[in-house]
């Protein structure tokens, strides 16, 4: 997925770079082509949904997310303006559970001192069970 992302992003960057010489004239119709082309293809869908691949997902989350909602709702987009916001929640929940995780998984070790007590204790009152050991 991470590939596809950058994949996304570099191909996106090259489009960006393509649009700074164009007119805002040939921007706009280029605009009005694509927003005609989402609704033939919504037209096409009917009920069924678009699936779309998880990098996909990054990529329109992190691009519109910062738009307010009905900004979003003004575009002609393939899915509602909340998935987007719950793709880009998802995305951020992903990537703080990746950070958060701990660099060895288990229990913490028991420091020595207190492990060598407790074999001792256990050496010397082999009558002691683990409760009162502990």
């Amino acid at each position: 997925m991470l590939l596809r992302l950058a994949y996304l992003g570099v191909t996106n960057t090259f489009a960006l770079l393509r649009l700074l010489p164009m007119s805002d004239r040939d921007k706009d119709t280029e605009i009005l082509a694509l927003r005609h082309q989402i609704m033939v293809l919504q037209r096409q869908l009917g009920d069924t949904r678009p699936r779309f691949s998880p990098a996909d997902r990054a990529f329109l989350a992190a691009l519109l997310h910062r738009l307010p909602t009905q900004a979003l709702r003004r575009l002609r987009l393939l899915v509602r303006p909340e998935t987007i916001l719950r793709w880009h929640r998802d995305l951020l929940a992903r990537r703080h559970a990746a950070r958060s995780r701990p660099k060895r998984p288990g229990r913490p070790r028991t420091i020595r001192s207190i492990r060598l007590l407790v074999l001792r204790l256990t050496r010397e009152n082999p009558s002691w069970g683990y409760r009162r050991i502990h």
